[in-house]
């Protein structure tokens, strides 16, 4: 990206000043800032002319020190293309360390809302606290999003999101709820038809039409305008339970070079990234114009470490063509996710791990080996107290066992999730040995993906292993919850007393991972912390379900749940209710 093409990054020189008449451009999607360091921020809108048409639009990015921009900053001049669907960022540098600034632009006579954003502390500082959110799984066809009203409220340093920022599928089966009245129907430019009457996401037009959707959304806009975003993806960002560029509706996890790209392509343009830290280029060949893993300094007390689970990681281990001929069912067309990425028997993900590792020549990987490298590396350079891990994916154990207590076929010791971390256990193994040989303390993972609230201690062995990290899971703001698909799942079989409630899915859970600290697998909502030098304090939001009417409700919040992990321990406590 050049300057003329929506991407600055520029040192402050001086400032301008432009006279605000009547407008004709808008700011549909509102501003965004984000990827903080102690110095720099990156500011984002996308603009278009209200008459419409494919003109680019120039317009320019205002920094001040106050609300009221009699102090300028910076004052950077900016085009909206049509190639970017309209979008801009700017990096500006030589911002003071650890301070609030305020931001707007302003095009021709029309001035965006006015964000405020937030500076890292200086790489020498010692800050008291930082304060900071996390969030995940934003579905905009199910349930609500005022949990982010909740968000919006806090007083944070920064929020980070951790995937799942849209979703790519409408009207699959697992977006069968009632949506807020707010939200209404989606349908896609292009899409392509699924069996059951679901369109996925096919297109460049498709994608950005779900991010200008998503982001149209006032309570979105709100956090995005109030605090600096540190963003990855997961895997509806581009396809569900997605591997390289490959989509897994079907066993026949057909290779979509073209999709992925344009994924990648609508979802740099939506998120106030750093270019500084990333690598884009959209003419590279095959799926990989993309590369966003990267870490952020707050000053001595916190570095954050933020990858990418999706882009670099091997097929899952079992095959779904395997489990579908064991079942006699369509090995191509079929779609068997249940005993190859869900509810996999451990000794069969064992087996087909030992085949893939033989056949790879190397261990299966979630992270890919550059990134996995470069992720011990920065973990191990680091002298900051604490070490937060952006983690897309679970990380705590999560098996249920059987074996001695269910009829045939289902008496057996199982993986729940094998699209999360549990699938690929020699790579976490070696991840979660490498922490404990290098003496990494105070490390924790801030995690989304399950649609559960979880707080459990990572071992780097999961039978008998040393505990050497703590992963902190939040719910999805709105997506569908783990219980319900486990109830819809489970219903007219045997194991349909296992999730009779929640309350019963909770306790079995924990009779079989003793490790979790913290369990509530029906929920929505988000996660904030509170870190000093001595201990982090998690809370878990939780937002009521729909109003019986399907609005959403007036007063969102129904319980929080406080974890307090001392520095130096990996035994969090927890009080419920508070």
């Amino acid at each position: 990206f050049q300057a003329e093409d929506g991407i600055r990054d520029v040192a402050v020189t001086g400032v301008q000043t432009f006279a605000l008449p009547i407008c004709s451009h808008h700011f549909p999607q509102g501003v965004a800032s984000g990827d903080p360091k102690a110095g720099s921020l990156v500011f984002w809108t996308r603009c278009e002319r209200v008459a419409g048409g494919s003109r680019a639009v120039a317009l320019t990015l205002e920094v001040a020190a106050d609300a009221g921009f009699s102090q300028l900053l910076a004052s950077v001049p900016l085009k909206a293309a049509a190639r970017w669907d309209f979008t801009v960022r700017a990096k500006v540098r030589d911002l003071p360390a650890g301070s609030t600034v305020y931001y707007r632009f302003v095009a021709g006579s029309d001035v965006s809302p006015v964000g405020r954003s937030r500076t890292a502390p200086a790489p020498s500082a010692r800050p008291a606290q930082l304060r900071f959110a996390w969030f995940t799984c934003q579905d905009w066809t199910v349930n609500h999003w005022a949990a982010m009203d909740l968000l919006a409220a806090e007083d944070l340093d920064f929020v980070v999101h951790v995937g799942d920022y849209i979703y790519e599928t409408v009207g699959a089966a697992f977006q069968t709820g009632a949506a807020e009245p707010a939200h209404g129907p989606i349908t896609l430019p292009d899409g392509t038809a699924m069996p059951g009457g679901a369109v996925y996401a096919t297109t460049l037009a498709d994608y950005r039409h779900l991010y200008r959707t998503y982001r149209g959304d006032p309570r979105l806009q709100a956090v995005h305008a109030r605090f600096p975003f540190i963003a990855t993806w997961d895997d509806h960002e581009f396809s569900d339970d997605c591997w390289q560029d490959h989509q897994t509706y079907t066993n026949a996890n057909l290779q979509q070079t073209d999709r992925r790209r344009a994924a990648s392509q609508a979802w740099i343009e939506n998120m106030p990234i750093d270019f500084g830290d990333v690598d884009f280029d959209p003419a590279r060949d095959g799926a990989q114009t993309l590369r966003i893993y990267r870490d952020f300094r707050f000053g001595r007390l916190a570095h954050l470490v933020m990858t990418d689970e999706r882009l670099y990681r091997d097929d899952h281990l079992v095959p779904e063509a395997v489990i579908a001929q064991a079942q006699g069912h369509d090995p191509v067309n079929g779609s068997d996710s249940i005993g190859a990425r869900y509810f996999v028997q451990q000794p069969v993900l064992a087996q087909f791990e030992a085949v893939r590792t033989a056949q790879l020549g190397r261990t299966p990987s979630l992270l890919g080996g550059t990134q996995s490298q470069w992720w011990k590396d920065t973990l191990a350079g680091s002298k900051a107290v604490w070490k937060l891990w952006g983690n897309e994916l679970m990380l705590s154990r999560l098996w249920i066992d059987l074996r001695e207590s269910a009829p045939a076929p289902y008496n057996a010791l199982y993986v729940v999730n094998a699209d999360a971390w549990d699938g690929y256990p020699a790579h976490k193994a070696e991840l979660m040995g490498f922490v404990k040989s290098a003496g990494i303390r105070n490390l924790v993972a801030l995690t989304g993906d399950l649609h559960a609230f979880q707080c459990g201690v990572v071992r780097d062995d999961p039978v008998g292993g040393s505990p050497v990290m703590v992963d902190f899971v939040s719910a999805g703001i709105s997506s569908s919850s783990f219980y319900s698909y486990l109830k819809a799942g489970a219903a007219g079989t045997p194991l349909a007393p296992l999730v009779a409630t929640p309350g019963t899915l909770d306790a079995v859970v924990r009779g079989h991972n003793p490790d979790f600290a913290h369990v509530d697998h029906d929920a929505q909502g988000y996660a904030s912390a509170v870190l000093t030098a001595d201990q982090l304090v998690v809370t878990f939001h939780k937002v009521r379900p729909l109003n019986a009417d399907g609005s959403a409700p007036a007063a969102p919040l129904l319980k929080r749940t406080r974890i307090t992990l001392a520095s130096g321990s990996l035994s969090p406590v927890v009080v419920d209710n508070v």
